[in-house]
């Protein structure tokens, strides 16, 4: 069985890295550079970079792109106004592993079959942002949720896997920022729908609600933003919780995972070198479940 994915989902907005609530309320968190570094550090399995300012404002600039992630090891998917193969090829040779799109797939749906020919189904991450309407049904929304585009999103995914997109980023607008816990009914809804991966976004306010993405919903990787910046450990004590849950997710060595202990502020108690060294059962229950 495949390990499920823990992602960090990082939002740029003019040139920073930026908090969202609701598509329309952003809070500055600092320079690219070092929210990348800072998150690749602590056990993520996958980095998303989402640049709202290049697909709303049609800016493309991907120059500093190499350079954020010049000292990352953990997987980048990029997304942020790729219109063209050009675009795509641009981002790739600057060290990404996959690109994301979501407008540009809605005006131009052709796009992603063209991405797929050229770089594979894997390289491809179909972005969806929906909402809930007054008549109760979820619509797609498009350009940072400021256009509805009339599409249901169970078709649109759909679609997206026939066009030949690998994986499905599924994100609640109306959750974004709430901290409400991720829309699992119908992120269920859309997984019994399609054959492809789908990641969870949108909502997470508590460590738990990444288990429930997984176990409840049936997604095979869960992402967040907010809460990844301001917990200090955040990834590695999110890990702690979906492995003693039950999920089957990548670990680090040096955590205890198994039996883990917070310090007063809430903090997941970490090895250091000599207990490490020491602990040798940490290193063979880690290895088993690898």
């Amino acid at each position: 069985m495949l390990k499920k994915r823990l992602i960090a989902c990082l939002i740029i907005k003019d040139g920073l890295i930026v908090q969202s609530t609701g598509f329309n309320k952003y809070f500055p968190i600092g320079k690219p550079f070092f929210s990348i570094e800072f998150i690749a550090r602590w056990n993520v399995d996958e980095i998303i970079l989402l640049d709202i300012s290049a697909s709303k404002n049609n800016k493309k600039d991907y120059s500093q792109l190499k350079l954020f992630i010049k000292n990352c090891f953990v997987p980048i998917t990029y997304g942020g106004g790729i219109s063209s193969i050009e675009d795509v090829h641009d981002i790739i040779n600057s060290g990404a592993d996959r690109i994301s799109i979501n407008s540009n797939a809605l005006d131009n749906p052709n796009l992603i079959e063209e991405i797929a020919n050229i770089y594979g189904e894997q390289c491809i991450v179909a972005s969806i942002d929906y909402k809930t309407n007054e008549d109760g049904r979820n619509k797609v929304y498009s350009y940072s949720g400021t256009k509805d585009t009339g599409l249901d999103p169970l078709d649109w995914s759909k679609k997206c896997e026939e066009l030949g997109a690998g994986e499905i980023l599924l994100n609640s607008i109306d959750r974004d920022g709430r901290g409400t816990g991720y829309d699992i009914d119908f992120i269920k809804k859309v997984t019994e729908h399609i054959n492809i991966p789908l990641i969870a976004c949108g909502g997470v306010g508590k460590f738990s609600d990444f288990s429930k993405g997984i176990l409840d919903g049936g997604a095979s990787a869960v992402a967040a933003a907010n809460i990844f910046h301001y917990v200090e450990h955040s990834t590695i004590i999110a890990k702690a919780h979906m492995y003693n849950d039950g999920v089957k997710i990548r670990l680090n060595q040096i955590a205890q995972y198994k039996n883990r202990r917070f310090d007063k502020n809430g903090r997941l108690l970490m090895l250091n070198i000599d207990q490490l060294e020491k602990a040798d059962w940490t290193l063979r229950d880690k290895n088993a479940l690898l």
